[in-house]
Parts: C-alpha cells; structure tokens; sequence
C-alpha cells in the first residue's frame, strides 16, 4: 500500500495517481498495438490525469477504470490484456490508493509477457 496522509487532502492523494499512471502509460502501447480501435485504457489513464487536474469527477474516472477492465477482459492474454489491467487499476486509484501497486505489477508483468512474446519492450 502506498501512504496517504491522513489529512486526506487531494494533494496528497494524487500522488500515488500520479504513479501508477506513470507505470501505465508506459506500457499502454503494448494494447495500442494489438488493438488500435480500442481506447478503452487510454482512456482510463487520461482521465485519471483529468481528475488530477480537478478536471473531471471521481465517478467518471471510476467508469473509465471499469472500461480499462472491460478491455483486459475482452484482450488476449499477453502483454495487450496486462497493459489494460495497468491502466485500469491506475485509474482507480483515484478512488482507492491500494490500487496503484497492483498498476505496478500489471506494468511489471505487461514488460515480462511482452519479452516471451520476442517484442521489444519499453525502456524505463
């Protein structure tokens, strides 16, 4: 779990956000590639990026995190269907910090399904 202040404030609470869309949005072309006309997680992270900047409500970065999901689901199994797992739980980490570590290891794991694919991976 990554730490919140207990003050709670929306400063504080964006950067464990902040992280895990990081981590995600360096894989998220790894589901791009595989499935161009679906910008299901793309849209996850960017509005997860919305909510950071007060942009958007936490409800609909919820729905965009759902819809990152929905994506992983409908995905092959490989880096494509880790990459939206990532940016799903990137998003919702708006909502609930606890979810930015497994946005980690959906990134660690989209990097390690795309390497027994033979396809290059992202450089840190």
């Amino acid at each position: 779990m990554l730490p919140v202040a207990s003050s709670g404030t929306i400063i504080e609470a964006e950067s464990p956000v902040i992280w895990a869309m990081d981590r995600a949005e360096r894989v998220l072309p790894y589901f791009e590639e595989k499935y161009p006309n679906d910008d299901r997680p793309r849209k996850a992270v960017e509005a997860a990026r919305a909510w950071v900047r007060g942009e958007t409500s936490l409800s609909d970065v919820r729905a965009a995190a759902f819809g990152a999901h929905a994506a992983a689901r409908d995905a092959a199994k490989g880096s494509a269907r880790a990459a939206a797992r990532a940016a799903g739980h990137a998003a919702a980490t708006a909502h609930v910090a606890d979810h930015a570590p497994h946005a980690a290891a959906f990134a660690d794991l989209a990097e390690r399904e795309r390497a027994k694919e033979g396809r290059k991976t992202v450089k840190a």
